[in-house]
Formats: C-alpha cells, structure tokens, sequence
C-alpha cells in the first residue's frame, strides 16, 4: 500500500482536484493508496474541505496542528501515521503533478531507498530559485550526500526508514536530513513541474534563506569547522605580522608606523572571534531548545485514524 502524505498550508482551492487526481493515478496503477492531510493552521478552510473529502471516502485521513509548526513538521506527523510500505510526499499545490509519481515508485528497488522528483524545469520565481539553490547547498552539508542538490519535496522512500528517527523529538525537523540516518541508497527522476494554479507560496527567499542556516547549524558541524579553518588562517596571519613588526624592529630599532594598519588587523581578528562565537551561540541555542523538549509538532484533532 502507497501512503501520501500531504502537509497543507492555505491550499484549500486545490485539495479537491488533488485528491482526485490521485485517486485516478492510483487506480489506473491498481495502488491500494491511502492519503494523509496534514494541515498546518493556515487560517484558511483547508481543514473544512479535508474533513468533508475524509467524510466521502475512506482513503482519506486528515490531521489537523494544534498552532503552524512548518513544512517538515507536519510531514513528520503524516509519515509517523502513515500505514503503508511506501510513502510519498508531495505538495499541496498542484505544482507536482500526480500523473509523475508511477516514474518515482516504479525506481524504488532494492538498489534505492528513495528516490526524489525534482523538476525538468523550476516554475518559481528568480529570487525564489536562488534561494532555493542556496538552500540545496546547505542541504549537501547537512546531509554529506552528493545528490542533496536533486532534493525535491516530491520524494518516495520505503516506510521502514522512519524507524531511524522513530525516537526524534528536536522542534528542527528536516524530513530530508532525517532520511539520511537510514540509508545511503538515494536516486532522483526528473519530473515535470507546473506553475501554481491558486495561491502564493509560504516560502519567501528569505525564509528558504533562513531555513538553510537552520539546517546547517541544525544538522550539521560544518559550521564549526568552518569558524575553526578561519580562527587557525587568521592566526597564521596574526603571527606572520608580529614577525615582520619584530623583524622591522631589530633592523630598524623602531616599529611599523600606523595606527590604521594596527587598526584594521585587530578589528580583522575581533570579526573573526565574534563570527566563531555566534556560530557557538547558535549550537547552543540548540542545545538548550532540545534540553526543554519541545515537541516537533501537537495533533489538535483528526478525522478517522
């Protein structure tokens, strides 16, 4: 059995259309599917029109957050209930279309654990794309796998991979990332995308943006390696300038002159000493958010479970 799970964000004009679409796709492929509904409090009916669809037909299942938790964590919900050997997750906005998902199950093997849909062509904006890019990136050092830069929201994986962070409870929740704790078997089929019939977007740049900083200090050391590489070269560079200034002063019998040059090396290593403890800062942050145990996201209530 096929388990899609949906997280819905104000898509409510679109959630019909979609369930039927599936519904169809699935029938002619002779899938015994169920759909979860994970709706994120959007403000807008989605849950109403969730609830009369589960009302209609028995493949459906709806579970509605208690307040908005995000994308990752309303899937999180949906592939802890879901119920069959694979999930698939995808969209609430018709941009991935139904019709492509027999290319992503049918790569499902015994060579691949998931297999991700991402688009022959993106249909969003350019700033959106960038951001969208610079998000990939930081996936790949969150992840450490090469194919992070073909991560899509349109992915199919085996149900038994969720046993890897069956235990998770971390209020940052990356599905993606999460994956990677339990295989390393990734494929990705090109797939077509369509522009977005109803609605905007809930991701900004900015806030792709600041999802890929989450995911980095989230999920990832690469940070700290970073702060480390630099406090070791500006080190190497502190000590060479204190052996020309020393250098200068035997030769010479008198330092370097310059203030503004004395000036610019110490606000260099001050830059550099800040960047290291904020990206600390950060860790710990996480650190401390974990040690309350924030939940990753609360059921306010469901249709038939």
């Amino acid at each position: 059995m096929l388990s899609f799970v949906i997280p819905v964000f104000r898509s409510a004009e679109s959630l019909t259309e979609l369930f039927e679409r599936i519904a169809a796709v699935s029938r002619d492929n002779s899938w015994e599917f169920e759909v979860i509904f994970v709706e994120d409090c959007g403000g807008d009916n989605s849950w109403t029109i969730i609830q009369g669809l589960a009302a209609k037909d028995t493949h459906i299942r709806g579970f509605q957050m208690s307040r908005n938790y995000g994308q990752h964590n309303a899937l999180l919900c949906g592939i802890r209930e879901a119920k069959g050997d694979i999930i698939v997750t995808l969209d609430d906005d018709l941009q991935h279309p139904p019709e492509e998902l027999p290319k992503l199950v049918s790569n499902l093997s015994d060579e691949f654990d998931v297999v991700y849909g991402p688009p022959e062509q993106e249909q969003h904006g350019l700033l959106r794309d960038l951001a969208s890019q610079i998000t990939k990136f930081a996936l790949q050092g969150a992840m450490g796998a090469t194919n992070a830069r073909q991560v899509s929201a349109l992915r199919a994986f085996k149900t038994r991979l969720r046993d890897a962070f069956s235990e998770y409870r971390s209020p940052a929740v990356n599905i993606d990332v999460l994956l990677t704790w339990g295989t390393t078997k990734f494929s990705a089929v090109r797939v077509r995308h369509e522009p977005r019939k109803h609605g905007m977007s809930g991701y900004t740049p900015r806030k792709l943006i600041v999802h890929a900083l989450n995911m980095m200090t989230g999920f990832s050391t690469l940070p700290l390696q970073i702060a480390s590489f630099m406090g070791f070269v500006f080190s190497i560079f502190g000590l060479s300038v204190l052996a020309y200034v020393l250098v200068g002063w035997l030769i010479k019998g008198s330092a370097v002159p310059g203030f503004a040059f004395l000036a610019s090396i110490i606000a260099v290593f001050s830059g550099a000493q800040l960047l290291a403890l904020g990206i600390i800062g950060e860790y710990l942050a996480r650190m401390h958010s974990r040690a309350m145990e924030r939940p990753a996201f609360i059921v306010s209530t469901h249709t038939n479970r």
